[in-house]
């Protein structure tokens, strides 16, 4: 049974929200009466052996998409340091 939840319930049970994702399927939350995200519970296998991952074919599919000839990325990298954080 998919229960939609509005954003601020969903952050105050946030426990029952995973549980029932769990036992009853996914679970769709709402900001202003839109759906936003859907909570859908991990397979036994994939719970049990974090380091394993479903193959949705995302990696094919990019892998297999139309490429444009002459097209480069631009890549732009600075030079500084990152932050540290916590200091």
């Amino acid at each position: 049974m998919n229960t939609v939840w509005q954003v601020q319930e969903a952050k105050n049970r946030f426990s029952e929200l995973m549980e029932r994702a769990a036992t009853e399927g996914p679970q769709t939350v709402t900001r202003h009466g839109r759906a936003v995200v859907r909570v859908v519970a991990i397979a036994q296998g994939e719970a049990a052996d974090p380091k394993r991952t479903a193959d949705d074919g995302f990696v094919e599919y990019l892998l297999n998409s139309p490429k444009v000839d002459g097209f480069e990325l631009p890549v732009r990298r600075s030079r500084k340091s990152p932050p540290v954080l916590g200091r």
